[in-house]
């Protein structure tokens, strides 16, 4: 009779375990476009470019308007996503790595792959890594269990990052061999360079062939898959069945691949059932390389692009999809960014992160999911390319303080001329950032500055060192 009652009785935990346990342990897919602008997806307002899948996802989902990157370049940006900091905490902040860097993101920090992994996660990166090459520092010391993809940027050449082309843009194109005739881009498994120079006419499709079958494989148990994938990032490369030869059109066609093979990846995911379980999120790691112009892409209706600090550089397109968790056909207009992405996976998994350590970012899982919550982000600091602070958002307002050109003064110019020039700006009025209010608003620029320059001086106090050689 004993033997009876615990069978019942942990016959039913078993059941209770199989009720709670796809809600405790729903899958996510991080997709991570490189150099995509805020205008470059037909749902974020591109009339040019055709991206009917990742539309759909925002037509069954949730488009975050509002949403923020950490940096303007691939490096610090990549740093923030994963660990949920300011690039400058975890010591990633000035500008990029190349292959001849000898430094990486720290494995002593705590990611969302390490988080997951931790929970019992089947955890995977196809795609491109851009925070340390070396094997200390490659995605397997981060928490992920398997990695294919290209360690940094693909105009990035092994070993030493000499020997690069010096040819137009427009004559790679026409010239789609010279993927593997004028760079020496090497493809990484795990640590291991398997192909060199990769073939990146189809690297998009191979990540996304790996990504499928990843999860295939692992179905019947949660999974994180990170895809940050190489393209947009110049040079631009298809397969020859997304090719179109007229460069003007390039751009075009690489987003337009990308947009497929989402398409492919999101129907993998309803025909295995698990749709209803998984959240999927799109978005861009920066804003679009402008100076590129047809091998570049559209802010929309935000200044500048990639390399700055005005919205072009760092608010980006972001798609939240999972039925039955996101509602569907929704917007949010709320500040958030993807700082505040592991912290809220974290909440998803009704899970705690590791107190030995602080971070930036802010549970507001509630604004993926449309659901009531307290909490609200009212304050992001800017930071340039280089790595200092330039800005600070509170609410609708938004300060710049740029720093006077390098040049020495002329004699003909005033004095001031080398005083930081300070941008107000009404983010909720003017979008676009075109009308200055600084000089309308002086005591707001003088609280916001200092305020500012006091959440910096906290970061850097508290900065953790990266990996070193």
């Amino acid at each position: 009779m004993y033997r009876s009652i615990l069978f019942a009785a942990f016959a039913g935990f078993c059941l209770f375990r199989c009720e709670i346990s796809p809600a405790a342990t729903p899958n996510f897919v991080i997709i991570f476009a490189d150099d995509q602008g805020y205008g470059d997806l037909g749902c974020f307002g591109s009339e040019k470019i055709k991206t009917p899948n990742i539309d759909r996802m925002a037509k069954e989902g949730r488009r975050m308007t509002n949403f923020m990157v950490a940096s303007p370049v691939c490096t610090p940006s990549r740093a923030a996503l994963l660990t949920g900091c300011y690039p400058k905490r975890v010591g990633l902040h000035e500008h990029v790595l190349f292959p001849q860097s000898t430094k990486g993101l720290n494995p002593a920090e705590h990611t969302i792959a390490d988080h997951l992994k931790g929970l019992g996660y089947a955890t995977a990166c196809f795609g491109k890594w851009h925070l340390g090459h070396h094997p200390e520092t490659l995605p397997r010391q981060h928490g992920f269990d398997t990695y294919l993809g290209i360690p940094y940027s693909n105009d990035m050449n092994h070993p030493d990052n000499k020997g690069k082309p010096r040819v137009a843009s427009d004559e790679l194109w026409r010239s789609p061999e010279s993927a593997l005739t004028l760079w020496n881009t090497p493809l990484v498994e795990n640590e291991t360079i398997v192909e060199l120079p990769v073939d990146q006419r189809t690297v998009t499709r191979r990540y996304t062939d790996r990504a499928i079958e990843f999860i295939r494989e692992n179905q019947k148990k949660p999974f994180f898959v990170y895809l940050p994938h190489s393209m947009p990032h110049i040079p631009l490369y298809v397969p020859e069945d997304a090719y179109d030869a007229d460069p003007q059109n390039a751009y075009t066609c690489v987003i337009e691949h990308i947009d497929a093979e989402v398409g492919r990846l999101i129907d993998t995911i309803r025909k295995l059932e698990l749709a209803e379980n998984t959240y999927v999120i799109y978005t861009s790691d920066n804003g679009p390389w402008l100076q590129f112009k047809n091998h570049g892409g559209s802010a929309g209706p935000l200044r500048a692009g990639k390399g700055t600090t005005f919205e072009g550089g760092q608010r980006v397109p972001c798609v939240v999809w999972g039925p039955g968790r996101i509602p569907a056909g929704t917007q949010c207009d709320e500040l958030m960014g993807t700082i505040d992405l592991l912290p809220s996976i974290a909440a998803l998994t009704a899970s705690k992160l590791p107190s030995d350590r602080k971070i930036d970012g802010m549970n507001l899982a509630h604004l993926l999911t449309g659901e009531s919550g307290e909490a609200s982000r009212d304050e992001f600091v800017y930071y340039t390319s280089r790595g200092d602070l330039e800005g600070l958002r509170q609410g609708k307002w938004k300060l710049l303080v740029k720093a006077p050109p390098k040049k020495k003064p002329s004699a003909k110019l005033k004095t001031d001329t080398n005083l930081p020039q300070r941008m107000l700006f009404d983010l909720q009025a003017d979008v676009g950032e075109q009308t200055n209010l600084a000089d309308a608003h002086p005591d707001r620029v003088a609280a916001m500055e200092a305020r500012m320059k006091a959440l910096d001086a906290e970061i850097t106090a508290n900065a953790r060192p990266t990996w070193n050689k």
